[in-house]
């Protein structure tokens, strides 16, 4: 390995840092709302000694500039923050924001007095260090506040993936025992009547385990999980024989989207053991994808027994919220899963934004 590689792993990610990526569009929109917001405050409270609304222009005017400044300075700071400590982050940032807002400050003070005259010259400080000392504290007050809101946020955000990760860490080494004990079953008896099909079943076998095993975090193309739903596939159907069937109607999904893994195995194992299973004649699981206004669509629908009460053995709803948390992790609101209970029909649907 290259050192270029090795100090390349040594950089921790980007997403570790408390502090947002001011480069965002969304991230410049906060800084404008919040400045103006207090802006606005300190208009308030100085209405007094000028009209409201040439105060508020004066101010705001001032602080939109310390703020998009600031915004730029974080924006191209943030990756060389990345790799301290918070404490250093957080004294680095309150000095440059003090020094951006200290020399701003300077800066209008004194084209004021040189240049300012006549009706402009209100919008302009005439008294040159309470003005400067002012802002600077104002600056420290309000950036000491807002790091320690988005530190809190920020490791606010961090539990929350982290529980979400261990419920799909707990999702992935998850393989019910009676699936390996009855396909174990079935390639024993397979070695003696095929020996061919049972050394197939075993490769099967080793590749479901072995993506099992994969890191939580790893997003597939599509096509890697879906040939890993059918490796599911094909060693169910040496246990259930003819009773299982499987419609796949995917040709239309792009095939190098990209996906969290295990999202669609997980489906049709539900599909079977709850749909196809207590069945005595067993059934027809359907897979069907589209892709529309760019997002990918893929339902995993499965007959339901007249005799089941709700529609679900115990551990379905329990697979089914870790697979919609594993798309709330992955896409935020853009991903969601959706299931649909009919009087004959059990259907899933998943949809997440087409990306490759």
């Amino acid at each position: 390995m290259s050192p270029t590689g090795a100090a390349d792993r040594s950089q921790p990610p980007l997403e570790d840092s408390f502090l947002p990526d001011f480069c965002e569009p969304r991230i410049v929109f906060a800084v404008v709302l919040l400045v103006e917001l207090l802006a606005f405050t300190l208009a308030l409270t100085r209405a007094t000694h000028a009209p409201f609304l040439n105060e508020l222009a004066r101010i705001s005017m001032f602080v939109q500039w310390v703020g998009l400044t600031s915004a730029a300075l974080l924006c191209y700071s943030r990756r060389r923050l990345a790799a301290h400590p918070v404490g250093v982050v957080s004294a680095v940032v309150l000095a440059l924001l003090l020094a951006n807002t200290v020399a701003l400050s300077e800066a209008v003070y004194w084209i004021g007095a040189s240049f300012a005259q006549g009706l402009y010259a209100e919008f302009f400080p005439t008294e040159h260090a309470t003005f400067v000392l002012r802002n600077a504290v104002i600056c420290l007050i309000v950036a000491a506040l807002v790091l320690r809101y988005l530190f809190v946020s920020h490791r606010w955000q961090a539990n929350v993936r982290a529980e979400a990760r261990s419920r799909i860490d707990a999702l992935q080494a998850r393989i019910r025992p009676h699936f390996l004990f009855n396909s174990l079953n079935t390639i024993a008896a397979l070695t003696r009547s095929d020996p061919a099909r049972a050394e197939e079943a075993v490769e099967d076998l080793a590749d479901l385990f072995r993506a099992t095993l994969r890191d939580s975090d790893a997003m597939l193309r599509l096509k890697d999980e879906l040939e890993l739903t059918r490796i599911y596939q094909r060693i169910e159907s040496l246990r259930l024989g003819t009773r299982l069937a499987v419609k796949w109607d995917v040709t239309d999904l792009p095939m190098r989207a990209l996906i969290p893994g295990l999202t669609i195995q997980p489906l049709l194992e539900n599909a079977i053991y709850h749909g196809i299973e207590p069945l005595d004649g067993g059934g027809l699981v359907s897979v069907s994808g589209r892709l529309a206004d760019g997002r990918i669509e893929i339902s995993v629908a499965n007959p339901v027994a007249p005799e089941r009460d709700s529609g679900q053995r115990p551990g379905n709803r329990l697979a089914v919220e870790n697979i919609r948390e594993r798309l709330r992790l992955a896409y935020d609101e853009k991903g969601e899963l959706e299931v649909e209970q009919l009087p004959a029909e059990y259907r899933v649907t998943v949809r997440f934004p087409y990306t490759e």
